[in-house]
This record gives structure tokens, C-alpha cells and sequence, in this order.
């Protein structure tokens, strides 16, 4: 789940996905949130994990189901869709439920403990470029039409470490310490006798640019940022007037944000257009995440101390 550094987890990025059901739901979609988000069970799963790592996890890794269904409710989700998604990702191994009589609190297992932290590292260090070393991996393979699975697992795996297909059987990235990544998705989907991994320099500058555009759709990606940018770029001063309304931006904050990691390659900046939003849209990020965090976690620690104190009270799981 966490991509420190230069380097991306496709292994926990995937874990991630399956705790909570894939959180884009049936259709595939990329998990997003808004004012304006579906209240339906996918979306709950996906805020799910979001309300877990950003409040649940600094806190002491437990959380009451009335808090919990407090904070959904703010966001539009209905108590249905949030007690499903509690119960799935319950039984996907990743929360554990402790009883006191009719009152039920979840509690982060190890497993998800180090999934969320190293997503927290993930979503909080994304968009922070470093220097590029000019080398390319370059992935070379050839799957067969009818093996369906090896093509799925190498585009979609490819695909999320920010791999671009520049031709049909031919990836790219200009991370080269992702070579390795690379070789274990072509092990994993069966095809490395297949296939060959190569780490160099690309002769001369020229058509750069047209290379680029062959292999990653930065159009549609900047889209991604400008609509980012428009919900979340009203001045602080016309921001969060309460810890309640702090709660919810920041929640709806984290879950927007957390979505790009696996839609953006990462390019270094000789590769990005010159008035690139994504850069402008990590420092959005992270300066609206500063100026709500302190209140928005302090409102949690109040909804979920209301629900140590509430008695007689059904919230079960």
C-alpha cells in the first residue's frame, strides 16, 4: 500500500484493496469521495478504510460502532451500508470486535496496523519528487491472447506500480529501482520465461515528449487534479468553521487524495508539463490536512469517548 521513497508495494496495495472489497466497489471505479459522493455499501467500504487510517489508527487503534456511525452519517452514508462494511472488513481479517453487553468497539488487527501505516506514508509523501537518475526500465513480454489471467495480472500490476504501456507487450518507467517490482509481477502472473526486464538510459532527448504521451494519459490524469483542486481550494478562511465540519473535510480530504498513488506514475519533473497541477494539488493537500487535523481529531476522540460513556444503548455490530 505505501510507495516510500522511489519505490511502490504492489503486494500491500493489493491487500489494501481486498480488505474492504476492492473499495471502488463492483465496477472497478477508482475510489473518490465528495460532497456529493454515493451513500451506498462500495462507498462505505472504501471511507471505511479511510476513517481507519487517518483517525482510528493515531488514536488507540479502536473505535465504537456509535462513533463510527456518527461519522457516516455526516458523510451521507446510510447505517445499513456503514454496518456492512464494518462486518466485511471485519471478516476479511483486518478489525476485530470486543463486546461490553449491547455496546460493540472494533479494534485494528496487526495486519491492518502495518497496512494503514504504511499507507499513511503513502498518502502523506505522494507528490514529493526527487531527482531522477535519466534511466528507464523498460519491460518487454509476450502473453498469449487466450491467458486472460496473466494478462490481467500484468496490466493491472504493471498498471498501479506506474508502469505506461508505450506499445502492446512493451511498459515503461522511469524509476528504476522498480525493475525488481517488475520482475515478481511477471513471476506472479507465469510469464517470465516470456519476458525480459532491461534498466538503461534512452539515447538522445528528441521525441521525449510524444513517448511520454504514448504511454501515460497526463490529460485525463490532470483532469483528476483540476477536479481535486476545485473542492478543496476555497481559502482556509471560508473552510471548516467547527470540529464537526473539520471531521468531514478531512475525512473527504484524505479519501480524494489517497486515490492518486495509484493513478499517478510519479513522473520526474524533466517528464511533467511545465505548469503541472498535480504539484500544485500535493501542496493543496497538505496544507489543508495541517490546518484541519488538529480539530477534526479532536472531535473524533470526542464522538468516540461519547461512545465509552453511552449506556444502554444498541450500536452492535
Amino acid at each position: 500500500m505505501a510507495y516510500p521513497g522511489d519505490s511502490r508495494s504492489v503486494e500491500s496495495s493489493t491487500a489494501e484493496s481486498n480488505a474492504v472489497d476492492s473499495s471502488a466497489g463492483e465496477s472497478g471505479t477508482a475510489p473518490r469521495v465528495s460532497r456529493r459522493h454515493q451513500a451506498g455499501a462500495s462507498s462505505a467500504r472504501g471511507l471505511l478504510l479511510t476513517v481507519l487510517g487517518e483517525l482510528v489508527l493515531p488514536g488507540d487503534g479502536g473505535a465504537w460502532t456509535s462513533a463510527l456511525l456518527a461519522v457516516f452519517a455526516r458523510l451521507g452514508i446510510a447505517e445499513k451500508a456503514t454496518r456492512q462494511a464494518l462486518m466485511r472488513t471485519s471478516q476479511a481479517g483486518w478489525l476485530q470486535s470486543e463486546r461490553d453487553g449491547r455496546r460493540a468497539r472494533w479494534v485494528l488487527t496487526p495486519a491492518a496496523e502495518a497496512m494503514l501505516t504504511e499507507g499513511a506514508e503513502r498518502i502523506y509523501s505522494f507528490g514529493q519528487l526527487g531527482e531522477w537518475d535519466r534511466r528507464w526500465v523498460v519491460v518487454s513480454v509476450r502473453i498469449p491472447e487466450a491467458d486472460r489471467r496473466a494478462r490481467h495480472v500484468v496490466r493491472t500490476r504493471l498498471t498501479w506500480a506506474g508502469f505506461g504501456m508505450l506499445a502492446p507487450g512493451v511498459w515503461i518507467s522511469p524509476h528504476s529501482a522498480r525493475a525488481a517490482e517488475a520482475e515478481r509481477v511477471l513471476t506472479d502472473a507465469g510469464v517470465g520465461g516470456d519476458a525480459s526486464v532491461f534498466v538503461g538510459e534512452r539515447a538522445g532527448l528528441g521525441g521525449m515528449p510524444a513517448m511520454v504521451a504514448a504511454a501515460w494519459d497526463l490529460s485525463a490524469l490532470e483532469a483528476e487534479y483540476e477536479e481535486f483542486m476545485a473542492e478543496f481550494s476555497a481559502p482556509t478562511t471560508r473552510g471548516p468553521a467547527s470540529g464537526a465540519d473539520a471531521l468531514t473535510r478531512q475525512i473527504e480530504l484524505v479519501h480524494a487524495w489517497r486515490r492518486f498513488p495509484s493513478i499517478d506514475p510519479a513522473l520526474p519533473r524533466e517528464l511533467l508539463p511545465a505548469k503541472w497541477t498535480g504539484t500544485r494539488a500535493a501542496r493543496l493537500f497538505t496544507e489543508r490536512h495541517e490546518a484541519w487535523l488538529a480539530d477534526a481529531r479532536r472531535e473524533w476522540r470526542r464522538l468516540n469517548t461519547m461512545g465509552l460513556n453511552t449506556m444502554g444503548l444498541n450500536v452492535s455490530g
